[in-house]
């Protein structure tokens, strides 16, 4: 018997036993559990800049443990505004004790940097 067949007939055996069982393979739908959910934006009073050539970075929301918000701040240069959010398809959650922290982006290194969301104890 070739290797292909034999994996084919163990697939369906075990295919057929399930099936005889009374059990059924159902798609798993993402349960999303956010404990901690990003608050809402805080109103910013935008000072006038520091000199020319200054503009402003949006005050934002960051994980690190807990949301932290990252005050608004003027830079020397261009700010773009902050990109669309991005659709996330939510990964099926590890374990009861595991609950969600969305994507977000976050002003670093000069740039509006995207932080994918993760389940997190």
């Amino acid at each position: 018997m070739k290797i292909t067949t034999r994996h084919f007939l163990r697939s369906a055996c075990a295919t057929m036993l399930a099936l005889s069982c009374g059990v059924s393979i159902v798609a798993a739908q993402p349960v999303v559990v956010e404990r901690g959910v990003m608050p809402p934006p805080r109103v910013e009073v935008i000072p006038a800049p520091p000199g020319p050539g200054y503009n402003w970075v949006p005050g934002h929301w960051a994980w690190r443990g807990r949301w932290v918000w990252i005050p608004g701040h003027h830079i020397r240069g261009v700010v773009p505004p902050i990109p669309a959010e991005v659709v996330e398809v939510v990964p099926a959650r590890p374990g009861p004790e595991f609950y969600w922290v969305k994507g977000h982006y976050v002003w670093e290194g000069g740039r509006w940097a995207w932080h994918r969301g993760v389940w997190v104890r």
